[in-house]
C-alpha cells in the first residue's frame, strides 16, 4: 500500500485495531495468527481487531487453501467511508470502554488507604482544587464529554490559569468532534489534542495520584481517587498511548514525537540494522543503558515491544518505517 497510513483511532477504531490496520498495511496481507506473532499482541485481540476493522470496511479476506489473508483496504477509501458514517458515539461504547479501563487496575486488589470514594460532583472538585493547587510538574486530563456545561467550564477555568502561572504542563485529550469542528480552545500555553474513542474520564496529578468517575454515565455520583504508584503508573501510560497518536488541532499531520539525542542515536543505528551490543559500541555506552533507554520511550509511548514502537515512530515520521519485507531471523544478542 502506497501513501500516509491513516490513524484509524481518530475514527472510533480501537488502540488495537488501529495497530493491526497499520501493520497490514506496511507489511503487506497476513493471517492473523502470523500478526498476533509478528506484533505480540494475543490471538484472542487481534482477531477481535481484525472483526472490528472488517465492520468498518479496512480490511477484506480472502481465503488462501486453508489459510485466511487479511488485506488491508487503501487508507484513503477507508478515511472516505469513515468520514460518511461518522456519528455521535453511543454511551453504551463509552460505558464498555471506562469499564475495561477500570477493570484492568483491579481497584479491588489495592490498598484500602490508596483507593479513595468521594461521593459527590461536589466533593470531587474540592478535591480536584486541592491537588492542584500542590501540583509542580504535569497535569493530564482526559474528557469524554464533546461538551461543557457552564458549570463544568467555570469551575476548571481558573484551576487551568493557576497551573499554567506556576509553570505546569497541562495537557488535555479530548474526543475529536462528530460534526468535524474543535473543542473550545484551551488557556493560552495548554496543549490539546483530539482522539476518537476515548477510554475513560481522567485526571492525573504529578503522576502521583488520578481521579476518575465513580459512574461515566453520572459524574453526580462523584468519583474514585487512587494513589498506588503501580496504579496511577498504569494510567500515566493509558494517556500517553492515547496522547501519543491524538491529532493536534494546530498540527493537521501525524503528532511530532520528541527524541531525546541518545534516543534519536539509538534509534537511528538499531534503523540500520545494529544489534543492541553494537549500538551501545558505536555510541561509547553500555549494553544496559541502550535497553533501559528503549524501555523508557516504550513505556513513555504506550507500546509493548520493538515492532510496535517501530510502527509507532514511523508514523509519526520520527524514524523510517519498517521494510515491507519479513525480517531476517534474529541473532542471539550478546549478554551485559
Amino acid at each position: 500500500m502506497n501513501g500516509v497510513v491513516p490513524c484509524l483511532g481518530r475514527w472510533g477504531l480501537s488502540a488495537h485495531a488501529d495497530l493491526t490496520y497499520r501493520a497490514l498495511a506496511l507489511q503487506g496481507p497476513e493471517t492473523a495468527r502470523a500478526l498476533a506473532r509478528r506484533l505480540g499482541v494475543e490471538p484472542g485481540r487481534i482477531d477481535r481487531a481484525l472483526d472490528e476493522l472488517a465492520a468498518a470496511g479496512a480490511v477484506r479476506v480472502r481465503a488462501d487453501g486453508r489459510d485466511r489473508f487479511w488485506h488491508p483496504v487503501p487508507g484513503d477509501v477507508v478515511v472516505s467511508s469513515l468520514r460518511r458514517r461518522r456519528v455521535p458515539e453511543a454511551l453504551d461504547a463509552r460505558l464498555h470502554r471506562h469499564v475495561a479501563a477500570v477493570s484492568g487496575l483491579h481497584l479491588d486488589r489495592l490498598p484500602a488507604a490508596s483507593v479513595s470514594r468521594l461521593p459527590s460532583r461536589a466533593a470531587a472538585r474540592d478535591r480536584i482544587a486541592g491537588l492542584v493547587a500542590t501540583e509542580r510538574c504535569e497535569h493530564l486530563t482526559i474528557n469524554t464529554e464533546y461538551e461543557f456545561s457552564a458549570g463544568a467550564a467555570a469551575a476548571a477555568s481558573p484551576l487551568d490559569r493557576s497551573l499554567l502561572a506556576r509553570g505546569v504542563r497541562l495537557r488535555t485529550l479530548t474526543p475529536t468532534p462528530p460534526t468535524g469542528g474543535h473543542a473550545a480552545p484551551l488557556a493560552a500555553g495548554a496543549e490539546h489534542r483530539e482522539a476518537a474513542a476515548l477510554p475513560v474520564k481522567l485526571m492525573v496529578f504529578d503522576r502521583r495520584a488520578a481521579l476518575l468517575p465513580a459512574d461515566p454515565a453520572d459524574f453526580d455520583a462523584g468519583a474514585v481517587l487512587v494513589t498506588d504508584p503501580d496504579a496511577v503508573a498504569d494510567l500515566t501510560r493509558l494517556f500517553y498511548r492515547f496522547w501519543s497518536t491524538a491529532r493536534d488541532i494546530y498540527q493537521p499531520e501525524a503528532p511530532t514525537i520528541m527524541l531525546s539525542i541518545r534516543e534519536q542515536a539509538i534509534i537511528a543505528l538499531l534503523s540500520d540494522g545494529h544489534s543492541e551490543a553494537s549500538a551501545a559500541a558505536e555510541l561509547g555506552l553500555s549494553r544496559r543503558t541502550v535497553v533501559y533507554t528503549l524501555r523508557a520511550l516504550m513505556d513513555r509511548l504506550g507500546v509493548d515491544n520493538r515492532f510496535q514502537l517501530a510502527l509507532l515512530l514511523g508514523a509519526a515520521r520520527a524514524v523510517p518505517l519498517p521494510e515491507t519485507r519479513p525480517p531476517a531471523a534474529r541473532q542471539p544478542e550478546e549478554k551485559s
